[in-house]
C-alpha cells in the first residue's frame, strides 16, 4: 500500500478574500445622515431637575419597598397571633373530649358494679348532674378563651392597620 501525492500535484487553485477581508472593509451599520444626532449641550438647570427627580424617585423606592416590608412582617404576626390562637383553642376543646369521654367510661364502668335499680338511678343521676356541671365549665373556659383570643387577633390587627395607615400618611 502506497501513499499517492494528489494534493501535491494537483495546481493550487488562486484564494478568494475570506469572510474576514470582506468584514474588514463593509461596516454592519454604515452611517446615515438620517440617524445621526446633532450634538448639543444640555443645560445644567435641565440636567439638575433630572438629577433631582431620579433621586426623588429613589427615595419614593426605598419608602414603598419599607413600607411593603413592614406591611408583610405586620401580616405574617397576624397570623401567626391567628394560628397560635387557633391551635389553643383546639388543645383546650381536646382537652374537654377527653374528659368527658374519661367521664363517661367511668359511669360505663360504674354501671357494671351497681346491683340493684335504685342505684342505676342514683348514679345515672348524678352522671347526669356531673355532665352538665362540666358541660357549664366547658362551654365557659372555651368562651373565656374565644374572647381572649379574638381580642389578640384583633389587636394584631388593628396595631398593623394604624401602623400602615401612620406611615401612608407620613410618606
Amino acid at each position: 500500500m502506497t501513499e499517492t501525492k494528489t494534493a501535491s500535484a494537483a495546481p493550487k487553485a488562486p484564494r478568494a478574500k475570506t469572510a474576514k477581508a470582506a468584514d474588514a472593509t463593509v461596516s454592519a451599520f454604515p452611517n446615515f445622515e438620517a440617524f445621526t444626532m446633532p450634538k448639543m449641550e444640555i443645560p445644567a438647570v435641565t440636567r439638575e431637575m433630572a438629577e433631582k427627580s431620579i433621586e426623588q424617585a429613589r427615595e419614593a423606592y426605598a419608602k414603598l419597598k419599607t413600607a411593603a416590608e413592614d406591611a408583610t412582617d405586620l401580616i405574617e404576626d397576624g397570623f401567626e397571633t391567628t394560628r397560635r390562637s387557633v391551635l389553643d383553642f383546639n388543645h383546650k376543646a381536646v382537652d374537654a373530649a377527653r374528659a368527658n369521654t374519661d367521664a363517661t367510661f367511668q359511669f360505663v364502668k360504674d354501671l357494671f358494679e351497681v346491683k340493684t335499680l335504685a342505684e342505676v338511678i342514683e348514679l345515672q343521676t348524678s352522671f347526669a348532674r356531673a355532665q352538665f356541671d362540666a358541660f357549664g365549665a366547658q362551654a365557659k373556659d372555651m368562651q373565656e378563651l374565644s374572647t381572649k383570643l379574638a381580642g389578640e387577633m384583633n389587636d394584631t390587627f388593628k396595631g398593623a392597620v394604624e401602623k400602615a395607615s401612620k406611615d401612608f400618611k407620613a410618606a
